[in-house]
């Protein structure tokens, strides 16, 4: 490498560490060995592991939670191709990420080397903009390139595929190359002339590689002109609602002021997604329930962040008199299915952030609103509570859900990765406050759990954090309990075990008469996360829940991970939920 003792993994490390990276996430192979060899060199914590996919989850969970890009490295082919449903998830949930994939030496691609794909075509349609590094002069531009995408104005995930040749020391390489069969004729002088031309063009230039200092991408601020006629619709307003979503806290730096904002405007409002939490967890203003109601009966709408797809359904219960403001950083978003009364382009934290300023006076104007919306808010609860109390033979998951909440603290980050179960806790396990609930996203991805259980304890390393399970999506990452047990990191999980796909089965027997493929077993999920060196508690009535939640709590400060196996009773209370 003319002298110069680094070599391509190092040089990518030194990008990641320029960039403020504290850990990278892997499942290693030989293509992406020298990338994690060089991470450790520069003390950037490297977490194998034991699904690619897991990896990936957990750098987007990094993503949403520190506003820097989350690091998974894979290996080549295989390695590549299991991450495509994580990769995807991350592109639609707007998070930062940047995915180092390995790939066949550059001078054997197309030859049958091994696990040699054309694994661009496979990932670019579902990345920001994926790079194909062909010389080794280019692996840091490249890496330096994805970061500033990754978080330029629609956040999400950027790949670069570095083949194995361009990673590996310049000397290593090229002892790979040698041919050992003797005496050569002359078409294997010819290849072996051509190969020498090859390495050197690979490696020429590397002398004058350099790591430039990181910036800040610039954030689109939304125009003063449009925050001025949103501040007039709201001193007009009667009835106004504000649903704010995951694209307002795209900066998690700015959390609290948008938190503080938003409480100053006084608007009654509902929060989704990553904006869970925003307002803590009794807030006047925050509203859990009847949210259709509200849309229908609303003069104007404010969408912070939240595009009108199905999880609104497409715009049908809002009130079509209703004045509807779209905020997004993407138009395209802004105007999914509905035509706003008015778009507005540019960060919506930012659009929140501007407006209390411009409207002076008005909170408490809305009070008679905000009563009859709390009113319904409190009917729905005390049904909620009703249901709750509620005994069979098994627990009810209304009450374990209750009990949790009760349990969570104040630092606490909760983990959603599943169906019928998780989608409970929604209305029952209250985050303490900005950026603690993690759930998939609009992609409804299953397989979340340990990946954003682990990206999110170690950007919080003080935090409680809970992931909470469906009996079915616990398969997908209940091998990660080894993972937690190596690196130290220890989470709750409770797996609401009710021995079926309940989200899928209620619907599917009640339109087709059948629950085919819909039934699990009372696996002994606990016993799976002892055999991997974690703690494990199996609940079968209600009278152990309390005990066991507070023995899981003690359990996990003392540094181990939990995993509690609760049997769910069968409940009817999300009947009618299947969404399209």
């Amino acid at each position: 490498m003319g002298g110069n003792a680094l070599h391509g993994g190092d040089w990518v490390a030194e990008v990641l560490k320029a960039h403020g990276v504290a850990q990278v996430f892997t499942l290693c192979g030989g293509h992406v060995s020298p990338i994690l060899v060089g991470c450790k060199n520069r003390s950037i914590r490297v977490i194998d592991v034991r699904h690619e996919a897991t990896a990936v989850f957990a750098a987007d969970a990094v993503g949403r939670l520190s506003g820097t890009p989350g690091v998974a490295v894979v290996t080549a082919g295989p390695g590549a191709t299991n991450t495509i449903t994580a990769v995807k998830n991350a592109r639609l949930a707007q998070s930062p990420v940047v995915l180092l994939v390995g790939a066949a030496a550059t001078f054997l691609q197309g030859r049958g080397a091994l696990q040699d794909i054309d694994q661009r075509a496979l990932l670019k349609p579902h990345v920001k903009h994926m790079f194909a590094v062909r010389r080794i002069r280019g692996l840091v531009p490249a890496v330096e390139a994805a970061f500033r995408i990754a978080r330029q104005r629609v956040p999400g995930p950027v790949a670069v595929e570095c083949p194995v040749d361009l990673l590996y020391p310049e000397p290593v390489v090229r002892a790979w190359c040698q041919r050992r069969s003797a005496p050569p004729n002359l078409a294997a002088r010819v290849a072996d002339k051509y190969l020498t031309f090859r390495l050197n063009a690979i490696y020429r230039g590397s002398d004058q590689i350099r790591v430039a200092a990181p910036r800040d991408p610039a954030v689109e601020t939304p125009h003063q002109s449009r925050v001025t006629r949103v501040a007039h619709l709201l001193r007009e307003a009667r009835r106004p609602l504000m649903l704010i979503g995951s694209q307002a806290v795209l900066d998690p730096s700015r959390a609290h002021h948008l938190a503080n904002a938003a409480a100053q405007l006084g608007v009654p409002m509902y929060l989704s997604g990553m904006a869970r939490g925003l307002l803590g967890k009794d807030h006047e203003l925050l509203l859990r329930h009847q949210r259709r109601s509200a849309l229908k009966e609303c003069d104007v709408l404010m969408l912070v962040g939240v595009p009108c797809d199905f999880r609104l359904d497409y715009g049908r219960p809002i009130n079509h008199a209703a004045q509807v403001i779209s905020v997004n950083r993407r138009a395209r978003e802004a105007r999914r299915n509905l035509r706003p009364y008015l778009t507005v382009m540019g960060d919506p934290g930012r659009f929140v952030e501007m407006l209390p300023e411009n409207v002076s006076g008005t909170r408490g104007r809305w009070s008679q609103w905000l009563g009859l919306l709390r009113r319904r808010d409190a009917e729905r609860q005390q049904q909620i509570v009703r249901m709750a109390d509620e005994r069979s033979d098994r627990i009810n998951p209304l009450e374990l859900c209750r009990q949790i909440d009760a349990n969570v603290t104040d630092n606490s980050v909760v983990v959603a990765d599943g169906g019928d179960f998780v989608a409970t806790a929604s209305y029952t396990v209250r985050p303490r406050g900005p950026l603690c609930w993690m759930d998939p996203g609009v992609y409804g991805t299953l397989g979340v759990g340990a990946g954003f259980a682990l990206g999110a304890r170690l950007c919080r390393p003080d935090a409680q954090v809970w992931i909470l399970f469906g009996d079915g999506s616990a398969g997908y990452s209940l091998s990660e309990y080894d993972t937690f047990v190596r690196h130290g990191i220890p989470v709750i999980g409770v797996v609401g075990n009710d021995a079926c796909w309940s989200q899928i089965a209620r619907d599917q027997v009640r339109l087709l008469g059948d629950d085919v493929a819909c039934r699990l077993q009372h696996t002994d999920y606990h016993a799976v996360a002892e055999a991997f060196g974690g703690k494990g508690f199996l609940i079968k009535n209600a009278s152990q829940v309390a005990t066991v939640l507070e023995d899981a709590r003690q359990c996990a400060e003392r540094g181990h991970p939990v995993l509690i196996n609760a049997h769910l009773a069968t409940s009817s209370f999300r009947e009618g939920s299947l969404s399209m």
